[in-house]
């Protein structure tokens, strides 16, 4: 959630009641200027790599500064943006439906778009035919309490269009500025932001990206005030030339991780006859202040409800593991998820969110540490970044955190705490939040440090096929399943999820090929310290071929690795699963008396290096009976982009190994 702009901050800016106005010497930019379309931009094509672009992006400006609020005095910063397209196949369509996300709090404060202008150019006969955003063509949809967005569809757009946008939008969240992303998903030939920010204020900014981003301005400009005096901003221009489009790959956290980018936190303020004030300078100053907010340290202290409703959840128990245990069961099981993440409560006491019944990752896993702190159990929050929401740049910056969870610390291990998921036992923490490291905050001290997020649970799937081929070439059995860790999650997240049995059977049986089953079972689906474990009998069709006397199938059936998802011949991004794990199958094949085995698949082991992962295959005869075991292990969450060719090479043999048949040969 955007950070509300500070009290003090205001009232210092209404004392001090200054307007800017910034002049600048600067040397010639780049003109871009609404509805003047160059001819050579309709002939703009996507070439090299980018060949199979479906729109280029010629180019993408934006300003940022800041304004006297004509309400509060106070300052607000003005985001300006300039986008234009040129339309190069249908796939490009979707760029005329624009959308813009504006935020709102409880506290009046607000983002306003205040202009909008947008439009298509078509060559005709030729001349260019302009075609406006018609009124009819703007919509509005409020999200939810806090979040609105402004659509707008553009007419007439075609294969050969080209389409812009320009926008302003005002906003009172002052503490972080909007940031600038300098690549996107289709080749990108300028793509420039400009930042003015008055002397009074002290941002941090961060750059990230695999692309170096071009930064030709930064400069001290002349600023002058309504009462005569005279003061600078600082101007700072950063800038990227002909942005390849950024390939998706599998397994990222995000690719905002990987697009270039900047972003922006206010550190502290300046104010005439006011001291320096540090908000946000270090991360003694980040916790000092959380302990101090009513939706943080303050909610945690809050006892009264835990007062309560304690001796009804221990019911005597003196045990720390178990008492831990019985708290964060008691908040799954009264308190469900509303699949929002924040780092601040939206209501300031614990009572209210167990009346609500509801709530986001903050007032659970904050409500959470409440209970533990009123039965003298010492746990700590742990700020996190998401998954999607991006690696954190390290240093002390407050908004780059959109999750918290618990710690705790019993008999020398440590245990992470998340209430978010009922099927989450403690130890574990939802996959979303495995981005390998949180900072945990001393809320006392006003001290924290970075702890390592890796799971240390087994993350296993074993697959059990005892089967055996008739002379109508079914396959007739068992089969077993058995889940660890976040393999087991996902199970019984889809589980639960999922109307009835009958439906999730249904999906079950959805990619498997003439599979009927019967006799479902599952076992220990609330028991979370168990082995998840499934049952079925099974008929298989359609996966045997038969031509002349021989009998052909793919020993591992529905359980193969078909595709190899890592294609690209490099990459620049690590290679990042959350969690290590391994994968197993077994099978073992009865076959008829009159049939023998014709060809068997070599088997093999194919390992990386320093351990670091390994596949094997093999097969056993005995008889007429066959035995195939499949091994995958993934022992690392992370492989950095050096890696990459030689997990890709492994993941090949996977896909060639595991496609491999078995012949067998009727007996004459």
């Amino acid at each position: 959630m955007r950070n509300t702009a500070l009290k003090i901050l205001m009232v210092a800016l209404c004392a001090s009641s200054i307007s800017l106005h910034a002049q600048t010497n600067q040397s010639p930019k780049k003109e871009f200027k609404f509805g003047k379309i160059e001819p050579s931009e309709f002939s703009a094509k996507a070439i090299g790599v980018d060949s199979a672009a479906s729109a280029i992006k010629l180019f993408d400006v934006g300003n940022c500064y800041f304004e006297l609020s004509s309400s509060g005095g106070g300052f607000v910063y003005v985001f300006e943006r300039h986008i234009r397209y040129k339309i190069l196949n249908k796939n490009g369509y979707d760029l005329a439906n624009f959308k813009i996300q504006l935020y709102k709090n409880s506290n009046a404060a607000k983002e306003d778009l205040s202009s909008m202008d947008a439009a298509t150019y078509n060559m005709v006969d030729g001349k260019m035919v302009i075609s406006k955003l018609n009124k009819d063509a703007k919509f509005t949809e409020e999200f939810n309490k806090n979040y609105s967005i402004k659509k707008f569809a553009l007419p007439n757009v075609k294969e050969g269009s080209v389409i812009e946008f320009k926008y302003r939008i005002k906003s009172d969240f002052i503490f972080t500025l909007r940031g600038w992303k300098f690549q996107s998903d289709i080749p990108t030939l300028w793509s420039e932001y400009n930042v003015k920010i008055p002397e009074y204020l002290d941002y941090k900014h961060n750059t990230s990206g695999y692309y170096r981003i071009g930064h030709p301005v930064h400069e001290t400009i002349n600023a002058t005030y309504v009462s005569g005096l005279t003061s600078t901003a600082t101007y700072d221009k950063y800038v990227i030339e002909n942005a390849p489009a950024l390939k998706d790959e599998p397994f990222v956290t995000t690719m905002d991780d990987y697009t270039p980018r900047i972003s922006f936190e206010l550190r502290g303020t300046n104010f005439p006859q006011d001291i320096y004030r540090d908000y946000n300078g270090s991360w003694g100053k980040i916790i000092a202040g959380l302990a101090e907010r009513e939706d943080f340290g303050a909610f945690i202290n809050k006892n009264s409800f835990a007062k309560s409703v304690l001796p009804g959840i221990l019911k005597g128990e003196k045990d720390t593991l178990l008492c831990t245990k019985l708290i964060l069961n008691y908040v799954k099981n009264n308190v469900k998820w509303n699949d929002d993440y924040d780092i601040y409560t939206n209501a300031i006491n614990p009572k209210s969110i167990f009346e609500k019944k509801t709530g986001s990752s903050a007032d659970i896993n904050l409500s959470l540490l409440s209970l533990l702190k009123e039965a003298k159990i010492i746990a700590y929050p742990v700020l996190l970044s998401t998954r999607e929401n991006g690696e954190h740049p390290g240093y002390p910056v407050v908004s780059g955190f959109n999750n918290v969870i618990g710690v705790i610390q019993i008999g020398g291990k440590t245990y992470f705490l998340d209430a978010t998921d009922k099927d989450l036992p403690i130890g574990m923490i939802n996959s979303e939040s495995l981005s390998h490291q949180g900072f945990y905050v001393d809320l006392k001290s006003y001290s924290g440090n970075w702890i390592s997020t890796e799971p240390t649970w087994a993350n296993e799937k074993t697959f059990a096929y005892n089967l055996s081929l008739n002379k109508e070439n079914k396959l007739v059995g068992q089969i077993n399943q058995y889940s660890k860790g976040y393999a087991a999650l996902s199970l019984r997240d889809k589980y639960r999820k999922t109307n009835s049995e009958s439906e999730f059977l249904k999906n079950f049986k959805k990619d498997k090929t003439g599979l009927e089953l019967s006799n479902y079972k599952i076992q220990n689906l609330d028991n979370l310290d168990e082995l998840l474990t499934e049952s079925m009998d099974v008929v298989i069709e359609d996966n045997v071929e038969e031509t002349g006397n021989l009998v052909y199938f793919t020993p591992l059936l529905f359980e193969r690795t078909k595709e190899n998802l890592f294609k690209h011949d490099e990459r620049k991004f690590p290679v990042d699963f959350a969690f290590p794990f391994k994968e197993t199958y077994r099978m073992t094949l009865n076959f008829p008396e009159d049939y023998e085995i014709d060809k068997l698949p070599k088997g093999g082991a194919y390992k990386l290096q320093d351990n670091n992962g390994d596949f094997s295959i093999s097969y056993v005869t005995q008889g007429n009976a066959l035995m195939v075991k499949s091994i995958i292990n993934i022992n690392k969450s992370l492989y950095t982009p050096e890696e990459y060719f030689d997990l890709k090479a492994l993941f090949k043999a996977i896909v060639e190994k595991q496609a491999e048949q078995i012949v067998l040969k009727k007996k004459v």
